[in-house]
């Protein structure tokens, strides 16, 4: 029985990453196009959204998702999650339909294919750099300016250590949004671990849930305040938190 599931996984997880390149592969000329101008990203990110859609739907993978709001499709938020999975980055993708751009390490942009795409439209940081971090301030507000949103995992990572339930959060995501005074949109994955963790032999087809918090606003609170930062930020780690541990 074991040597079965051992065949499974490798099978099944090599089919995942196949399926992550076939879209691109398929849709290049048009990905490629999309991305010369950056007022053409919003094709790229209907694109983005199929290639996403593609990959969790052909590996046996659906969502279910629950609401505490209606998320206005002309309106720029901060987008945050917990991060335990490589396919957040596709639920994101699949459950948001508003335009946003991640911002992610930029390690990632080393994958063959989904690198080169990745580094020429999503905003990249290097964490060992001073610079860098200031410079996805500038980066992010110049999309936000351009009507676009944000998106962040504020955990900075996957725990290595996979009995973690949620990690601390870091405070990027959250002097983003007080500096730009956008609302931020707590969102809770309840089964990515399970489905597709980092750990090669485990995982399975199934269900993936997801729960659309009630927004947290920020109106009125400044960087310079590191307590409306504090606030923030516990607010939304309590609100993923409390609805994990229910699960």
């Amino acid at each position: 029985m074991k040597a079965i599931k051992i065949i499974f996984w490798i099978v099944w997880r090599a089919w995942f990453y196949l399926m992550m390149g076939i879209p691109i592969i398929v849709m290049f000329p048009a990905l490629l196009i999309s991305i010369l101008k950056e007022e053409w990203y919003r094709y790229f990110f209907i694109m983005a959204r199929i290639w996403a859609k593609f990959i969790l739907v052909s590996t046996g993978f659906y969502w279910k998702v629950k609401s505490e709001q209606t998320i206005e499709m002309r309106k720029s938020y901060m987008f945050v999650a917990n991060h335990t999975s490589m396919t957040d980055i596709m639920l994101m993708l699949a459950v948001i339909k508003n335009p946003f751009v991640f911002v992610g390490k930029k390690e990632l942009a080393k994958i063959p294919l989904f690198g080169f795409f990745y580094k020429r439209t999503c905003i990249l940081v290097d964490r060992s750099s001073t610079r860098s971090r200031m410079e996805v301030f500038n980066r992010a507000q110049k999309r936000l300016n351009q009507g676009l949103s944000i998106c962040i995992f504020p955990e900075g990572g996957v725990p290595e250590n996979e009995s973690i339930i949620l990690d601390n959060f870091k405070d990027g995501a959250f002097r983003l949004a007080i500096e730009h005074q956008v609302p931020i949109v707590p969102l809770t994955f309840f089964d990515n671990k399970k489905r597709f963790s980092y750990t090669f032999f485990s995982g399975s087809p199934g269900i993936m849930r997801v729960f659309i918090h009630a927004l947290v606003p920020t109106t009125g609170k400044t960087i310079e305040n590191k307590k409306d930062i504090k606030e923030v930020k516990e607010q939304v780690y309590e609100a993923i938190y409390n609805q994990l541990i229910k699960a």
